[in-house]
Order: C-alpha cells, then structure tokens, then sequence
C-alpha cells in the first residue's frame, strides 16, 4: 500500500467493470474506425480516383433526326446557291441584252446613214447626167449667129464688144468647153471637173488647146498681150483689179458678154459686162 492510501483525497476512486467494459468496447470501435480509414487512405494513396461521364447513347430516333436536320440544312444551303446563280444569270443577262441593243442600235444608226449616204449619191449622179445631156446640147448649139445681137457691151466697151464668138478653130474650143461647164459650183482652190474656181476654169479652157496658163488670176491677167476693152474680140481673158495683181478672171465669149465662174452663189454662169465691167484683158490666141 502507497504510503499516502491512507489519505483519503489521494485514492483514486475504483472504477466499477461496467465503466471500464464500456470504454474498451468504445476505444476497439475508434481503433477499428482508424484502421478502416487508414486502409482506405492508403488505398486511395496508391490508385488515383478517376471520375467518368457516361455520354447518352444514340438511339435510332436521334440519328434520324440529326440526318433529317443535316439534309434540311443542305436543302437551304443549296437553295441559296441555287438562288445566287439565278441572280448572277439575271445580271448578266441584262448586260448582255444592254450590250446587243446598243448594237443593234449602232447598226441601225449606220444603215440609215449609209441609206442616206446611198440616196445622196443618186441624186448626185441623176443632176450629174442631167447636167452633161444639158452640157451635150450647149456643145451642140454653141455655135453664136453673127451681127451684132445680144446685149450690149459696158461703158467702157465699143462696137468691138458685140463681136460674136467664132464657129470653129481654137476660140470656139474653149468657149464650147466653158458653156460644157455651166452650172458647176464655185469652190475656191477647185479644179474640177464639176467644181472651179475663177483661174482653174480658165486655165483649164485654154488647156483644150495646148495653152498653159499660169493658175492664178494674177498671173493670168499678164500672161497674153494686153488689149484694150474697146477691142476685146472672143477668147480674151478678162480681169478684174490691177494687171499682175487681178482678184478676177474671165473669158469673153462675144456679144457683151463674158463667162466665168462667179463665186460660190452663182457658181459658172454667163454675164454682162455691162453689170460688172472689167479692168483690162490679154489675148493669148
């Protein structure tokens, strides 16, 4: 016995067998609760916990749907390209059928043309055979009667001017071919054969009969022997303005009256020379 048992606050009071059965049971549970979880520790220690998710599985209504679903949107995939195709042909249509009216626009502009161009050209050429048939019978009565008809001659002419033109030789050449171009237009710079100016109508007269006449007035108008307008007989070159410095030609044809391509109004015409009298004259015949 302790030396202090007999002190009765140093005992330690007895435990009954019911108390000390109660904490064996409970101290076994927690020792067994301990090693179950240590055991389950070391378990989970040595193989890591993986967690799996199941996907659902596809049944045959699913499939079906989600085909139904791709084939609609293949549908409505190709119903859009279909739809931009037509657009695109639409456009290009358009174009092409802008593009074939502004030709068949172009053409028709040229047929009217090339039509109008067509009708000009005949009536050109019927005034053309008109006028050589009225040429033709010039030629055929140009032959003047003698005396002293027509009108008479300027102010500055005498009985010489009233001289008719004669029949035949080199003078009634050139007069026949001057009275051939009657009616033909006064075009300045012309030289025929259905359009003249003053100097080319002349020179082209007298080259009918191998005379080679300068081709401007103001050389023509020196070109012969000068004569007086009191003596002018038919063939003279007429002129108007200064010798060597003329603006106009002519050529007397007799009975007062002189023949030359007059200006762009009259064109070749036949004229008094009491309504225009010249300045001077040459003869080169």
């Amino acid at each position: 016995m302790s030396h202090t048992a007999h002190i009765p606050s140093h005992r330690k009071p007895r435990r009954s067998a019911s108390k000390m059965a109660l904490r064996a049971g409970v101290a076994g549970g927690v020792l067994s609760t301990l090693a179950v979880a240590g055991a389950a520790g070391t378990a989970n220690a040595a193989e890591p916990v993986t967690e799996t998710i199941e996907l659902p599985t596809l049944t045959a209504d699913l499939s079906a749907q989600i085909a139904q679903s791709a084939d609609a949107t293949q549908q409505t995939a190709d119903g859009y390209e279909a739809r931009a195709q037509q657009e695109a042909a639409a456009v290009k249509a358009a174009k092409q059928a802008t593009k074939d009216q502004k030709a068949a626009e172009k053409k028709a502009e040229a047929e009217k043309k090339a039509k109008a161009e067509a009708e000009a050209k005949r009536k050109e050429a019927q005034e053309r055979a008109a006028r050589a048939t009225e040429r033709t019978q010039l030629s055929t009565n140009s032959t003047p009667s003698g005396g002293s008809g027509g009108s008479g001659g300027g102010s500055s002419a005498s009985n010489a001017s009233n001289a008719s033109a004669p029949s035949s030789g080199s003078v009634a050449t050139v007069i026949n071919f001057l009275k051939a171009q009657l009616g033909d237009a006064y075009v300045m710079g012309a030289s025929g054969p259905n359009a003249w100016d003053c100097s080319s109508l002349v020179q082209a007269a007298f080259k009918q009969v191998n005379v080679d006449l300068p081709r401007v007035s103001q050389a023509q108008s020196t070109a012969g022997t000068p004569v007086s307008l009191s003596n002018i007989q038919p063939g003279d070159i007429l002129y108007w303005g200064g010798a060597g410095s003329a603006y106009h030609v002519g050529v007397y044809i007799g009975n007062g009256q002189y023949l030359d391509a007059a200006n762009p109004s009259k064109g070749v015409v036949i004229q008094d020379l009491s309504g225009y009298p010249a300045s001077g004259a040459v003869r080169v015949l």
